[in-house]
């Protein structure tokens, strides 16, 4: 790894974390729309389980991205990082949240997690590795706040509000997963950073 490598984030709060843990991070919202950043680039932040077992915080790292039919869009070494295990994940281009949908999604492609960014920044040609943390899975879907991030990646509140209200239990158990995912994420950061890519 060198300093060249940027960590592309979806989120605000994705890159928040990777910026306090002192590595380069740049944002490009939802499914990469926002502008992509120079040089060789992370896809880093949060990943929904497609298969039992992956808990909320487990660490990935890949070593192939597929899209919904099982074609391969990028393959490489898997990243260097304490705790996260190598794996196949899917690019898509929305939120993958019902169950059945999940299983299908790991039967077709061989993926053990989805995200909506990791293809776009394969195509530009300057994707170098994915690195992603659980944040739902199979049995603990998101529900309603699976909308509740704008393109831009930050947040809409209203969304939250409405689904604390209206699906307690599910919001609160969802939030749980995601402080996991955002606390493992931040010792990932922390490698990038101790190895002077931030």
């Amino acid at each position: 790894m060198d300093a060249a490598l940027t960590l592309a984030c979806a989120l605000e709060l994705e890159e928040k974390v990777a910026r306090k843990a002192g590595a380069r991070a740049a944002r490009v919202g939802l499914g990469a729309k926002l502008p992509l950043p120079d040089g060789r680039l992370v896809s880093f932040g949060l990943a929904g389980g497609l298969v039992p077992g992956l808990r909320p915080g487990t660490l990935l790292t890949a070593e192939r991205l597929v899209d919904e039919s099982g074609r391969t869009l990028w393959e490489g070494a898997p990243l260097d990082v304490d705790g996260a295990r190598p794996a196949v994940l899917c690019a898509t281009d929305g939120v993958a949240d019902n169950p059945a949908e999940r299983r299908a999604l790991a039967k077709r492609t061989g993926a053990v997690a989805v995200d909506m960014e990791s293809g776009v920044l394969a195509s530009s040609g300057r994707l170098v590795g994915i690195v992603r943390a659980i944040s739902d899975t199979p049995e603990q879907p998101v529900g309603g706040l699976a909308s509740a991030a704008t393109l831009d990646g930050g947040t809409n509140w209203r969304v939250v509000t409405r689904s604390f209200a209206t699906e307690p239990v599910r919001s609160t158990r969802t939030a749980l997963g995601a402080r996991r995912a955002f606390a493992a994420l931040g010792r990932a950061a922390a490698v990038f950073a101790e190895r002077n890519v931030g």
